[in-house]
């Protein structure tokens, strides 16, 4: 037989998958797994918003739109990123996809050449470097530390480009850390990547969850940077709608009709009741999100208070999104419950085998000694994970 496509033979299956396969294991063997691994909010999409999509199923609304969304839509989607960031773009600059993830693909496909590098921080989302990949690029790969809040600095970036180098990816809050970086921190990467011509993929989707500080978008720093730069978001994060499958670029009108090419020749534009739906979440009240980032940041206070009043454990306090990266460092070479932990991978196993809590290892995002914590869930569910993560490093 022919030999399978190269680039998607190097496309790496995510290493989170065997705990998450442990912990589906255990919850059917009737454990009470208390889980602090996904990334989506626990609430449900406000009914308001499920209401418009009843009444478009109702009325017939159930036929194929524009492969790039509908115009509504896509002009509701304009009218908030001006509202909320003080960008402005045409509705035909505006590509809709089935979730920000697909904005991702979609971007990387428009953009990247075989051979072309794309630099991703780390700490990173786990698809990032395999779409890239997917793309037939070479994702290099710009290491932050905690001391610098995991947060890349121009010279970092500066003397990571080479003649090869296409785009600098950035998420901005970040999945896994949940840092925000600040108006001066954006403007300095950016002026780097306009000296050195290089697009911006600015993934955006956590804007909404912001507790301190206040969020930036890089296309909001001027016209050189602005025209660089590919905005990726969506509804799923700030409006409990992952299920949903409705995710945004804002790009120049160059790249937006590439994307759009693409997307009729692949999937096609998302459900069309989906898409009705979205436009009530962006144009509605936006008191749902507020009551939301509300919560969100009492559950960060209190699973942040309760990991530094711990012994061999550590993290710092994220500005947005919902998660935390929980620094294991001092437990590498000890052992806990009798199980050597040399890893992220070796803390999140022992842990949900032990004590039924499960984690995201760090080594996913490029960070091996840190596991991931989501406190999208509810704070009884928060408060006996903490009680047993104390009870675990008891050893």
């Amino acid at each position: 037989m022919k030999e399978l496509s190269r680039i998607a033979s190097a496309v790496e299956a995510s290493p989170t998958l065997a705990v998450d396969a442990l912990a589906k294991q255990l919850i059917e063997e009737g454990k009470n797994v208390i889980s602090f691994g996904v990334g989506e909010p626990d609430f449900d999409t406000p009914e308001h918003i499920k209401q418009v999509a009843v009444k478009a199923i109702a009325a017939g609304k159930t036929k194929y739109t524009p492969a790039a969304g509908l115009m509504p839509l896509r002009e509701a989607i304009a009218k908030r990123l001006e509202l909320d960031m003080g960008v402005k773009y045409a509705p035909t600059d505006i590509v809709v996809a089935s979730g920000a993830k697909h904005n991702v693909y979609l971007t990387l496909q428009a953009l990247i050449n075989p051979g072309d590098e794309v630099i991703v921080p780390a700490p990173y989302w786990v698809t990032y470097c395999e779409a890239v990949k997917m793309a037939g690029g070479v994702p290099v790969v710009i290491e932050t530390g905690e001391a610098q809040d995991f947060k890349v600095t121009p010279d970092q970036l500066r003397a990571a480009i080479t003649d090869k180098t296409k785009l600098f990816l950035i998420n901005n809050p970040s999945n896994p850390t949940g840092m925000l970086y600040t108006k001066e921190e954006l403007e300095a990467v950016a002026a780097v990547c306009v000296e050195h011509d290089l697009y911006i993929l600015s993934d955006e989707i956590y804007y909404h969850l912001v507790y301190e500080g206040t969020f930036v978008s890089v296309a909001s720093l001027g016209e050189a940077v602005k025209e660089r730069t590919i905005l990726v978001n969506g509804v799923s994060k700030g409006y409990a709608m992952t299920g949903w499958r409705i995710g945004y670029t804002a790009s120049n009108p160059k790249i937006a009709k590439v994307m759009a090419n693409y997307v009729s020749h692949s999937t096609s534009a998302p459900a069309t009741m989906s898409q009705i739906a979205s436009v009530e979440a962006l144009t509605a009240d936006q008191g749902t999100v507020y009551a939301m980032v509300a919560e969100f940041k009492k559950r960060r206070d209190y699973i942040c208070e309760r990991i530094n009043a711990m012994d061999g454990v550590s993290c710092r306090i994220p500005q947005g999104a919902f998660y935390v990266m929980m620094n294991i460092e001092a437990l590498i070479g000890k052992t806990l419950g009798g199980k050597l932990i040399e890893t992220g991978d070796d803390f999140a196993t022992a842990f949900l085998e032990q004590y039924q809590v499960a984690t995201v290892p760090g080594r996913g995002f490029g960070a091996p000694n840190f596991v991931r914590l989501s406190y999208a869930t509810s704070m009884e569910n928060i408060a006996e994970g903490m009680n047993r993560l104390e009870q675990f490093l008891k050893g």
